[in-house]
């Protein structure tokens, strides 16, 4: 039996460091080979590290949400494997085997069990009730009285604020407001505590891409109307006939595929802005991040090749990434490569949004709710299926005039569904 030291290994090409979002064993733990032994979290996903050998855990390195440098001591064990030399080994030695089959970043780690912070107690010092002499019994109604007793409060600590210092309800209720206790049948409560939770994982890389994509882009918001009366009949229809093997449609198949049909007449739109080196990358393939709500924060899988797909093909794609990011299945290939991204929340998509670009993408497009509401055509008022489109671009490379148009685009054939279908 010898020390064994197990090096983080290269988790991705490119990858210096990683973070650690959640340790699977314990020193003292006796491990097998190819044991997962801990998750670490890369730009782009969540990956599982296996031990390259069998033995007993003697000691780990790093603490969860820490970084650790590729080459570093991750895990040290006593194993038949072992001996005094692998101490000195260096870190292009590690063993290639502990990298196991990566994890979508949906596979976020363990939840750490939040912090609460309690604000210490202290015994309520004696007031001077007002209008009472210092010392004198208070004066209060057997009611008061009863419900003080309940509550185990001293009456002569409370001030009164009745003739000769009476001690009333209202009294009573303030005093347990202002020493932070809870007031029997009152719904005014002061409530202390403090939860503190360590941001690691998932969740902070979203924030670090959203802080890094509104620190460098200088958004451009706009926001367009659309009636989608005939887009909703049209949609309702289609759902009511489809085949068995058919997927459900929604609205974001037609967005999808008014896009894709809009852009070749804005190349700049359909871009990835390398800003470091000044290098504006314009695809001809449309690739759409679809960006999907998850236990676990915002995650953004990529419908590829748009253009080449009907909305049964993209209402397809759509359910199967939306499944697989959530099961933690998709594949580290199905979430990037996207070249302009759609957000939506459905129902809960309020009036209108300022969505946050996808750096380095230059546009994002967030349809809002679709309601009925009043709408006048000619003389007449008549109720009307209508949407707000909101969008936001890259001010540095769209321009205003620029961005409005490929909206109205995106609105006219929205509006007017054929022009969907027609080549």
């Amino acid at each position: 039996m010898g020390l064994y030291l197990f090096r983080l290994p290269d988790v991705g090409e490119g990858v210096a460091e990683a973070e650690i979002v959640a340790w699977l064993v314990k020193v003292g733990d006796i491990v097998e080979e190819d044991q997962n032994i801990a998750e670490v979290m890369t730009d782009k996903a969540t990956v599982e590290i296996s031990s390259p050998v069998a033995g007993t855990v003697t000691a780990i390195h790093g603490e969860v949400g820490g970084m650790l440098p590729v080459g570093a001591v991750l895990v040290e064990f006593e194993s038949e494997e072992g001996s005094d030399a692998a101490v000195a080994e260096p870190a292009a030695s590690a063993p290639v085997k502990g990298l196991a089959k990566p994890v979508p970043a949906l596979q976020a780690p363990a939840p750490i069990a939040p912090v609460t912070a309690v604000a210490p107690t202290t015994a309520p010092r004696p007031r001077a009730a007002s209008g009472r002499a210092v010392g004198a019994a208070p004066l209060a109604a057997p009611s008061t009285r009863r419900r003080a007793l309940e509550l185990g409060v001293s009456l002569i600590q409370v001030p009164g604020s009745g003739p000769a210092g009476r001690i009333t309800p209202d009294d009573l209720d303030a005093y347990l407001i202002a020493d932070g206790k809870v007031a029997a049948g009152s719904s005014r409560v002061a409530r202390t505590g403090v939860n503190d939770t360590r941001i690691i994982g998932l969740r902070r890389k979203i924030a670090e891409k959203m802080q890094e994509a509104k620190r460098r882009i200088p958004h451009i918001t706009y926001v367009e109307e659309c009636d989608l009366t005939e887009l909703e009949a049209l949609r309702l229809d289609l759902n009511e006939h489809r085949t068995a093997d058919q997927p459900k449609l929604t609205l974001l198949p037609f967005i999808m595929r008014a896009m894709a049909k809009a852009l070749p007449d804005f190349p700049q739109v359909n871009a990835l802005y390398d800003d470091d080196n000044g290098v504006l990358h314009a695809h001809e393939g449309v690739h759409i991040g679809i960006a999907t709500q998850t236990p676990n924060g915002l995650i953004v899988p990529v419908v590829r090749h748009v253009e080449a797909l009907d909305v049964w093909d993209c209402a397809g794609e759509v359910a199967r990434l939306a499944k697989a990011v959530r099961d933690g299945t998709a594949a580290r290939e199905e979430l990037s490569g996207s070249t302009i991204t759609l957000t939506s929340m459905g129902p809960l998509g309020g009036i209108v949004s300022t969505p946050v670009i996808n750096h380095p993408e230059v546009a994002i497009l967030n349809p809002n709710k679709l309601v009925s509401r009043p709408v006048i055509d000619g003389s007449f008022i008549t109720v009307r299926k209508m949407m707000n489109l909101s969008s936001a671009f890259d001010h540095r490379i769209v321009d205003g005039y620029d961005a409005a148009l490929f909206v109205q685009r995106v609105k006219r054939l929205l509006e007017h569904p054929a022009l969907i279908f027609m080549d």
